[in-house]
């Protein structure tokens, strides 16, 4: 069931088009929370967002937040509704971002914070960070 009161900025179809590559749909009890960490901590463009739905820009890629309740009769919701925490598994890199002053936004906002600031052997220097809908985000940039 949509949330939405009035029509969307644009169809389903017409911004289909407008992706390409890979692209991240992430499921969210609340569309709201997820633009907060998206803002605050991430510094994420937000191009649309309703009750239902937002179209997210960043770092060189585009991707979606849906609210759960636009997948009622969709079969993956089972699996969703029962696993927690949610994202399990998935880390979302966001690559250019600096993690020190994600780190230090995300703890003034009192997100958890599971691994502080620093320099890995691969070459980044990252931090990893749980959005409100239990996702792992983690700021890098390349040293």
């Amino acid at each position: 069931m949509k949330l939405r009161k009035k029509g969307p900025w644009k169809s389903a179809s017409e911004y289909s088009k407008d992706l390409s590559g890979l692209t991240v749909n992430l499921l969210v009890e609340d569309i709201n929370l997820s633009i907060d960490f998206l803002q605050k901590i991430i510094k994420a463009k937000i191009v649309y967002q309703d009750p239902d739905f937002a179209a997210i820009e960043g770092f060189g890629s585009r991707w979606c937040l849906h609210s759960y309740h636009t997948y009622e009769s969709h079969p993956y919701m089972n699996v969703i509704k029962n696993s927690n925490p949610k994202g399990l598994g998935i880390e979302l890199r966001v690559i250019g971002w600096d993690p020190d002053r994600a780190e230090e936004k995300a703890r003034k906002e009192n997100y958890i914070i599971l691994s502080n600031s620093m320099d890995k052997v691969h070459g980044m220097r990252e931090c990893y960070i749980l959005d409100n809908n239990g996702f792992c985000w983690v700021p890098s940039i390349i040293v």
